[in-house]
């Protein structure tokens, strides 16, 4: 037993402790923290795509948001209509979908051959001004066909929610809070001028589900599922339009624009030793005028119809009509 204390003690003395201290720990003693890694900073392709994840979110939500009320009204156009102003969108909706092109690495792998034959500037440059010659690329087609997948996807859930509100328009004639004269619209004419001005709101939701959604290259839409979904192939097809009905008319398959974003998927793979040089032809890339005219024109049809509403159910058909179905004839895209 002798023994077996002083080895005891003699270890306590080696470790620069006493058996007592061993007991009872100085509370006051230095506790061991290890750095944690600053989070990294997300590129300009995933916080413009992340603004596309958050309206999508707000898509899903109107599945089976309260049609109750007028608040309710106001409160899905308030939220479809903070994505409307100027290039938010566009922006938003080109860089999801280079995300999606950017799952193909046979395609980046060509690209990437030929920055190291001609150098990458030679490359950045070529993709910026002519983004159709992304679409030459013999492993460009299943990243061209996964694109358009995405869109059709996309456009599907906007188009099931603009039939919803365009049969509460006439479901809710029979409410008796519907059928009450608006009276001065000033207020909510001054809300919509003000569309797409305010920062989005990144709920936890979205920013939970990001991560995996540009891992697998999924397409907004089916970041959000919900229980009563209609599988894809089930649907009515609602493939992207490529006539744009609301104030203008693209007289041409819209190759550039798929063009522009296999480009801007392409750039995001190429070492230029200059991030600012690569973000600034991404920035280029990441405008559609012909969609941005075509959104704008969403705008305005958008508060005419509100203007011209005398009764609440009458925005129901205005939500519809613009705020849903004509942005996802704008947003829609073809190869053909």
């Amino acid at each position: 037993m002798l023994t077996t204390v002083l080895a005891i003690g003699a270890i306590s003395l080696g470790l620069g402790l006493s058996v007592q201290d061993t007991a009872a720990p100085d509370s006051t003693a230095p506790v061991l923290q290890l750095d944690q890694p600053a989070p990294r900073e997300p590129s300009l392709i995933e916080r413009s795509a992340g603004e596309y994840a958050a309206y999508h979110s707000v898509i899903a939500d109107l599945h089976s948001a309260p049609i109750a009320s007028g608040q309710d009204l106001d409160d899905a156009m308030n939220r479809l209509t903070a994505f409307y102003g100027e290039e938010r969108l566009v922006r938003a909706w080109i860089a999801y979908a280079a995300i999606i092109a950017a799952r193909h690495p046979e395609y980046l792998d060509e690209v990437r051959e030929l920055a190291d034959y001609y150098g990458p500037e030679a490359a950045m440059t070529g993709l910026m001004y002519d983004p159709t010659y992304a679409t030459s690329f013999a492993s460009s087609e299943d990243a061209q066909a996964s694109v358009v997948d995405a869109m059709a996807a996309d456009s599907a859930e906007i188009m099931d929610v603009s039939v919803r509100y365009r049969a509460a328009a006439y479901d809710l004639q029979s409410e008796r809070w519907a059928n009450r004269s608006h009276g001065d619209r000033t207020d909510r004419l001054a809300e919509l001028s003000h569309m797409g001005s305010e920062p989005i709101d990144m709920t936890d939701e979205v920013l939970m589900t990001l991560s995996g959604g540009f891992d697998r290259g999924l397409p907004a839409s089916a970041l959000f599922d919900r229980i009563e979904s209609v599988p894809l192939s089930d649907r009515p097809s609602v493939a992207p339009q490529l006539t744009l009905t609301v104030g203008e008319v693209a007289a041409d398959p819209d190759r550039d624009r798929i063009g522009r974003i296999l480009s801007v998927a392409a750039l995001q793979s190429l070492s230029t030793g200059d991030p600012a040089r690569t973000d600034q032809v991404v920035e280029a890339l990441l405008s559609d005028p012909v969609v941005e005219r075509c959104l704008a024109w969403v705008r305005l049809d958008l508060q005419q119809c509100v203007a011209a509403g005398h009764f609440m159910y009458e925005d129901s058909f205005c939500i519809a009509e613009h705020a849903l179905m004509d942005v996802s004839r704008c947003l829609g895209s073809s190869t053909n």
